[in-house]
């Protein structure tokens, strides 16, 4: 049955019960056309989502996220004006049935009308000043504190607010004039994150620096009031959505060609994705083979604070929606882009990057010969994703994927005699799961793959059908928290098989669902498409991915055989901790046969493998790393005064000036990023392995597989 099909009789009955409103009256078209779209939603979502979850079901999630998008970080809104929303959130389920929702309109006039009143209070808080010395300290979890109950504790709140970033811009200014003064005179010139030594302000930058203060602010604001009426209806209907789980989105008509930009990779940009998080633009992933990769210092999980082209005033991204974000990062290939971007670890960094394309060759499946240090050789393949161009797709297409890439490689790696195989998906987010399926199958001698059930509860099994196993040797596969769907799907085949060892943190991302893009213009009437025009887009989730033996990779992701220690343990990554994520179930398991060949002894594995970690430098680097910035990330209540701010930076330059701890840093978050002064492209594969200790700690196990060397194992990384 077709989406049409199912959906043409209640909207017939809707038509007709919508008045014939003019395209040259835009306030009743929009009222119209919000209330088509939330009537639709209501009977798309609940009929099509993988977890037929009811509107009284989501009713109250979807008011909990429009009301955190709305004033994500509480410095707007009041007790009072929650109070006055808090009576839609059991009745947004009836408004959108009727297709008559209230709650965006009410939550813009108290939204403005408070952002009018904080525009006036912030100007009148910047005349009267700050006193730099006097020790407050301010809240930045938004998860830690309420709102506000007056509007005298609302601007003590932005009191602080104030403070801290005019303090923050002073000593900007303040290490700026300095390294000016230092002029060429490389001695004299701060290291990166110094922060100069300075007992009271300077009148004439201080003042500077509340001037900056209260432009960007201005700004902030101003930007918050122009948003449009529609704009709010937008968000409400994909908070909505999200309530269904965080990968259905209801995407307006800019959303939707946003997304199809992306899917294309048709703009010129720095190949980062971003999302929306808590009013700042967080790095989702970073596209392989784009400038971003190459460049090498942005990261996922990263926060972009502002954005500058090269000679111009930085934006800031504060409380900016996703799209003005973009536009601003974005641009001519051959640009430069500046970013300030606060690392997970609290300390920030200015990223500069040329926008460029993707370049494709960065994109496919590549391979080394390692030797380690008996002269014992080793294959290493790594898969950026599982690429495949579907509209080329046929028997005489002549477009790259990485199942034929990989078998290339692989056959090339056997010819060189290796005598194991580190197969790298970190950083993998997935792509084809086809794919997935057939590089599973030149491992295993045909058998089952991966279980997918649809929205209805059939369960369909894809196989390995070819029974000829193109390598059979001993394999290592390493993920980490940014391995995702199908990257998931081969590792957790390749473990369930016994087939390989996983070697990574303590779990992988955990994205076991499937997404469709249905198009909301082609369920109207042409009589009504010509009047709405663009509907918009809703892409849900109607798929779910479970192992062979019966455990889905969704919420939990894989669990590596051998858990090592990585740079971004402390961090809360992954499809657990997303608002309103499916949870993990299992279905029946399936019938295969484990690998015998050569049986994995996991535990002597993990014993030996646990050895050489414990003998590391470099993971014992990652392990101090780890635990001051999780401590870091815990305390989230931060000074407020000079000297304080002063001992932050000094805290975080300490943190982040040894060249080893960064370089570890780097290298667990993807073999080829390079850590190097010249920054005009990655050095030599070869050469970047030889540095990255997970692929170190991969060759020691694959040769003790092998040789059974632990029992005489003296580390030496």
């Amino acid at each position: 049955m077709t989406v049409l099909r199912f959906l043409a009789p209640w909207l017939i009955l809707f038509f007709l019960s919508l008045p014939a409103y003019s395209k040259s009256l835009p306030a009743q078209f929009d009222a119209g056309r919000n209330r088509l779209i939330a009537y639709m939603l209501s009977h798309q979502l609940t009929a099509q989502h993988f977890s037929h979850k009811s509107l009284d079901d989501i009713s109250p999630a979807a008011y909990d996220l429009y009301l955190r998008q709305l004033d994500p970080r509480k410095r707007f809104l009041l007790k009072e004006d929650v109070a006055k929303l808090q009576v839609y959130a059991d009745r947004i389920d009836d408004e959108l049935r009727r297709g008559k929702v209230l709650l965006p309109d009410e939550g813009t006039l108290l939204f403005n009308r408070r952002v009018t009143e904080i525009m006036d209070m912030t100007g009148k808080l910047l005349d009267a000043g700050f006193d730099p010395n006097e020790r407050d300290y301010l809240e930045f979890d938004p998860k830690k504190i309420e709102y506000a109950d007056t509007i005298g504790e609302l601007r003590e709140r932005w009191r602080r607010i104030l403070k801290m970033e005019t303090l923050e811009t002073y000593l900007d200014l303040l290490e700026q004039e300095q390294m000016n003064k230092a002029g060429d005179d490389a001695e004299k010139t701060p290291e990166p994150g110094a922060t100069p030594s300075v007992e009271t302000v300077d009148p004439a930058l201080w003042r500077k620096a509340l001037d900056k203060v209260r432009e960007k602010t201005r700004r902030n604001l101003g930007r918050l009031l122009e948003e449009t009426r529609q704009d709010h209806y937008d968000r409400f209907f994909d908070a909505v959505a999200r309530a269904f789980d965080p990968h259905t989105n209801y995407m307006a008509p800019t959303s939707k060609e946003d997304f199809d930009i992306q899917m294309s990779g048709s703009l010129e940009g720095i190949g980062a994705l971003l999302r929306e998080e808590d009013g700042y633009i967080k790095v989702v992933r970073i596209i392989p083979g784009s400038a971003a990769e190459r460049q090498g210092d942005l990261q996922a999980e990263d926060t972009i604070l502002a954005a500058a082209d090269r000679g111009k005033e930085p934006v800031d991204m504060t409380d900016m929606r996703i799209r003005e974000a973009v536009s601003h990062i974005r641009g001519p290939k051959g640009s430069e882009v500046i970013l300030t971007v606060l690392k997970p670890d609290g300390s920030k960094k200015v990223i500069p990057i040329t926008r460029d394309v993707v370049q494709i060759e960065e994109t496919y499946v590549k391979s080394e010969v390692l030797d380690n240090d008996r002269g014992n050789k080793f294959g290493y393949i790594r898969i950026p994703s599982f690429y495949r161009d579907f509209e080329a797709n046929g028997p005489m297409s002549k477009a790259r994927n990485v199942t034929d890439d990989f078998r290339k490689e692989l056959f090339q790696l056997t010819q060189n005699k290796v005598e194991g195989i580190i197969l790298d998906l970190r950083d993998n987010g997935g792509g084809s799961l086809s794919d997935a399926v057939a590089i599973s199958g030149l491992f295993l001698p045909g058998g089952p793959v991966v279980q997918v059930k649809n929205a209805q509860g059939e369960i369909k099994i894809l196989e390995d059908t070819d029974k000829n196993v193109l390598y059979d040797g001993p394999v290592i596969v390493l993920v980490n928290k940014f391995s995702a769907s199908a990257s998931e799907i081969l590792a957790a085949a390749l473990q369930d098989y016994g087939r390989a060892l996983i070697v990574g943190g303590d779990h992988t991302h955990g994205k076991g669902t499937v997404q469709s893009i249905v198009d909301m213009n082609r369920n109207l009437p042409l009589l009504h498409r010509k009047q709405y025009e663009d509907m918009g887009a809703l892409k849900v989730t109607i798929q779910k991915f479970y192992r062979i033996n019966g455990e889905s990779t969704q919420y939990k992701g894989i669990e590596p055989d051998i858990v090592v220690p990585t740079i971004l343990d402390y961090l809360k990554s992954g499809e657990k901790h997303l608002d309103y994520s499916l949870p993990w179930d299992k279905v029946e398991p399936v019938t295969f046969t484990p690998w015998g060949r050569q049986p994995l002894n996991i535990e002597g594995a993990r014993k030996a493998g646990d050895k050489w970690v414990a003998s590391s430098a470099e993971f014992a680097k990652i392990r101090e790393k780890t635990a001051k910035a999780g401590e870091r990330a815990e305390s989230t209540s931060l000074a407020v005064y000079l000297e304080g701010i002063r001992k932050e930076r000094r805290e975080l330059a300490a943190l982040t000036e040894n060249e080893g701890q960064a370089e570890a840093y780097l290298t667990e978050l993807g073999a080829d990023h390079y850590t190097g002064k010249d920054k005009t492209g990655p050095p030599p594969l070869r050469d970047q392995l030889g540095k990255d200790p997970y692929v170190q700690l991969a060759l020691f196990l694959i040769d003790d597989l092998v040789h059974k060397t632990s029992t005489t194992f003296s580390a030496t990384p």
